[in-house]
């Protein structure tokens, strides 16, 4: 069973895209940035030629590359090739393995805003998740209009695989952001009325001891009359 390791000596993700591509053949660094990005894994990896630079001065001052040749060509600057070693290698394919077998708690930024979305009223709350599902509806059309395309639609799906699953996670997230919605329209989220009531407190002037006393006299456990986990307060 594969778990999760010691801190990698490289842990930019960018790094292992690097060894991926000198796996292959040696190459420069200008090569493994247009290799990237010819293969549209910009949109998966994040990817800047100063951050290149800097990961592959790490990658072979930790022995997982190292230098194949140094080309010249007449007066051009000279370019220095890199090459992956068995450190590398071993090194990419336990990274790859662990990526693939183990989840890893990640911090998106929407789950963010959820967990604090108590301080936004709920006219508000609601008009924001509109527009994140209009959003994610051209997001997912322009990406289905892309895979669907005649320059990518010949490309075998094995090499794709991250642009399908990036879409079936957008879907997944269209999908709950508007039952979200449709819960808070017609108020079948739990503590929604408690919510609102908050709100209407504030908008009405309540001083910061009115609303905490309000909050607090919600949150008794007599008062959980309305469903689901207790509520948390604004935030």
């Amino acid at each position: 069973m594969t778990t999760r390791s010691a801190p990698r000596r490289v842990a930019n993700p960018l790094a292992l895209a690097v060894l991926a591509c000198l796996w292959e053949r040696p190459m420069y660094p200008y090569e493994i940035t247009t290799t990237l990005r010819e293969r549209g894994k910009e949109d998966s990896i994040r990817l800047n030629f100063g951050a290149l630079y800097a990961v592959i001065k790490q990658l072979e001052k930790h022995g997982l590359i190292g230098v194949d040749r140094v080309e010249r060509e007449g007066n051009r600057p000279e370019r220095v090739v890199y090459a992956i070693t068995d450190d590398g290698r071993a090194e990419a394919v336990g990274w790859l393995r662990e990526l693939v077998a183990v989840p890893a708690k990640e911090y998106p930024a929407f789950e963010t805003g959820l967990s604090l979305i108590g301080l936004l009223a709920p006219d508000d709350a609601m008009a924001r998740l509109r527009e994140r599902i209009a959003a994610l509806d051209a997001d997912v059309a322009a990406r289905e209009a892309v895979l669907s395309s005649p320059q990518v639609r010949d490309v075998p799906e094995m090499f794709l695989v991250e642009a399908t699953y990036r879409n079936a996670m957008l879907r997944a997230e269209r999908d709950f952001t508007a039952g979200l919605l449709a819960r808070i329209e017609d108020g079948t989220l739990g503590g929604v009325d408690r919510w609102a009531r908050w709100h209407a407190l504030l908008s009405r002037g309540a001083t910061p001891d009115e609303l905490a006393a309000a909050i607090t006299a919600d949150l008794a456990p007599d008062a959980q009359q309305d469903g689901g986990d207790p509520a948390h307060g604004l935030g």
